[in-house]
C-alpha cells in the first residue's frame, strides 16, 4: 500500500511539472531563451557583408546586474535586463572572425563606443521597453590600448570630474564651516541648477549661456530662500545640530520627489552633450570637457579670491574659526551666512550643469548620486575647509575613475570611500583639518 501510494505521488508530481519543463525548452529557440525573461530587453543582428556572424559573445552590465549571451545561426542576440536604465553593452572581439572589428563607421546614428574601446557602448532605452542595437562588422586589425594611455585617459577624466565635484563640495564645506550643518539637501541643490538650465535651454529652446546663466541664478535664488524661509529662523529658535540635520534629510526627500513629480523618471540631454572628440595623443576630450574644466579652474581661483582678499570672505573665515568671537569683535553673523548660502547655491547649480555633459545627462535623483561624493570630499579634506574641500575633490575624483582599472566601473564610488577611510584612520581631521581637542 505504501509503494501504491508513493507511486501515485511520484507520478502526480511528474504530470504537473511536465508543462513547466516543456515551456522552458522551448525558450532557448528564441535568442536570449535561456535567461530569465523580464519586460525590458536589447537586442539586435551582427552582420559582416550582409551575412550573419554567428556565435559572437555580447554581455550587457550596470546598475549592479549583468548577463551574457551568443549570437544564434542567424547572427541574432537579446539580452533582458531587470529594469530601464543605462547600461554597458560588450561584444567580445576574440570571438570575432580574424581580420574582423566593429566598425566604427558602420555604427549606428547616435551610437559610441566607451572612450578607450571599440567593442564596447553605453546603450539606455527610448520610449519603448526594448532597444534594438544592430551591429555592422568591418574589415581592419583589432587595437588595444596600453596601460599607460588607459591610465593617462582616467586621469583626465578624474581631474575633470573632481573640479566639478570641488564646485559642490566647496559650497558644502562653506555652509557647514559656518553654521555646522551637514546639508543633505545639497544634491537637490545641484539638480536644480540642471533642471533650470535644462527648462531654459532645451524645453524653451533659448542659447545655452542663457541657460547657464539663469541656472547660475537661479541656484543663487534657492540659498538665499532656503536661509530666509527655514535655516535662520530654526537657527534663531534654538534647534541643534542634530535636529537641523534631520530637517534637511526631509528638505532632501521632499525636493528630490517634487523633481520626480515634474520631470519623471526619464534622462534628458542638454544641448550638444554628445559633441565630436578631439584627440590629444591617446586622450580624447571633447570641446565642453574643455570648457568644463576651464570653467571650474576660474570659479574656483575667483571663490579663492573671496575668501582670501575680500572683507566679507575674511569674515566667512572668522565665523569658520569661531562665531561667538566674531560676532563679538562686529562681524554680522547672520549676513555673513546668508551670503554663504547664496555663494554654495550659485556653485552647486554650476556643478549641476557641468554634471549634466560629464555623465551625460539631467535626472531627477543625479544630485543625490553626487551627495556622498561630496560628503566624502569634504571629509577626506578637512570639515569646513573650502580648500580641503578642493583638495578632497580632486582626490576622490581621480581614484573614481582610475579605480575603473583595476575594479569593474559599478564599483569605483566605493574606491573613493576605501580612500577616505583609511585616510581617516592615519589623519582623522582630514588632510587640511585641524586637530581638536576633546573634553
Amino acid at each position: 500500500m505504501v509503494l501504491f501510494l508513493g507511486a501515485l505521488l511520484a507520478a502526480s508530481l511528474f504530470v504537473l511539472s511536465s508543462p513547466a519543463t516543456a515551456a522552458h525548452a522551448a525558450a532557448p529557440d528564441t535568442p536570449g531563451g535561456d535567461q530569465e525573461q523580464t519586460d525590458y530587453y536589447f537586442g539586435g543582428v551582427i552582420t559582416f557583408e550582409d551575412e550573419p556572424v554567428p556565435d559572437v559573445t555580447v554581455s550587457v552590465n550596470g546598475n549592479g546586474f549583468e548577463a551574457e549571451t551568443v549570437t544564434d545561426a542567424e547572427g541574432k542576440w537579446r539580452l533582458y535586463v531587470p529594469e530601464k536604465e543605462k547600461y554597458t553593452l560588450v561584444v567580445d572581439e576574440s570571438t570575432l572572425p580574424d581580420g574582423v572589428i566593429v566598425d566604427p563607421s558602420l555604427l549606428p546614428e547616435g551610437l559610441q563606443p566607451v572612450q578607450g574601446t571599440t567593442g564596447s557602448f553605453e546603450v539606455e532605452f527610448g520610449l519603448t521597453k526594448t532597444k534594438i542595437v544592430n551591429l555592422f562588422l568591418g574589415e581592419g586589425q583589432r587595437q588595444t590600448t596600453s596601460f599607460a594611455d588607459q591610465l593617462a585617459i582616467r586621469l583626465v577624466n578624474g581631474l575633470n570630474f573632481g573640479l566639478l565635484l570641488a564646485l559642490a563640495a566647496m559650497g558644502a564645506a562653506l555652509i557647514y564651516g559656518t553654521t555646522g550643518l551637514s546639508n543633505f539637501a545639497h544634491g537637490e541643490m545641484v539638480t536644480w541648477g540642471a533642471l533650470v538650465a535644462l527648462l531654459f535651454s532645451t524645453t524653451w529652446q533659448l542659447p545655452i549661456w542663457l541657460g547657464v546663466l539663469a541656472a547660475v541664478l537661479a541656484g543663487a535664488g534657492l540659498g538665499l530662500a532656503m536661509d530666509a524661509g527655514l535655516w535662520r529662523p530654526l537657527r534663531r529658535r534654538g534647534l541643534g545640530i542634530v535636529q537641523l540635520m534631520i530637517v534637511s534629510i526631509g528638505l532632501s526627500l521632499a525636493l528630490r520627489y517634487v523633481y520626480q513629480f515634474f520631470v519623471g523618471g526619464k534622462t534628458y540631454q542638454l544641448p550638444g552633450a554628445s559633441p565630436t572628440p578631439i584627440q590629444f595623443g591617446p586622450i580624447s576630450l571633447s570641446y565642453i570637457d574643455l570648457v568644463s574644466m576651464g570653467v571650474s579652474i576660474v570659479v574656483i581661483v575667483a571663490v579663492a579670491f573671496f575668501l582670501l582678499r575680500t572683507r566679507i570672505g575674511k569674515a566667512t573665515r572668522a565665523i569658520s574659526d569661531n562665531p561667538q568671537l566674531a560676532a563679538a569683535s562686529g562681524i554680522n553673523v547672520d549676513r555673513v551666512i546668508r551670503i554663504v548660502w547664496v555663494l554654495a547655491g550659485a556653485l552647486a547649480a554650476i556643478s549641476g550643469v557641468l554634471w549634466a555633459y560629464f555623465r551625460p545627462g539631467v535626472q531627477w535623483n543625479m544630485g543625490t548620486q553626487m551627495l556622498l561624493l561630496i560628503f566624502a570630499a569634504i571629509t577626506l579634506g578637512g570639515l569646513g575647509t573650502a580648500f580641503g574641500a578642493l583638495l578632497g575633490s580632486l582626490i576622490v575624483g581621480i581614484v573614481v575613475e582610475v579605480s575603473t582599472l583595476w575594479i569593474p566601473s559599478d564599483l569605483k564610488y566605493a574606491g573613493a570611500l576605501v580612500v577616505l577611510i583609511i585616510i581617516l584612520l592615519v589623519r582623522p581631521q582630514g588632510l587640511l583639518g585641524r586637530k581638536e581637542r576633546l573634553g
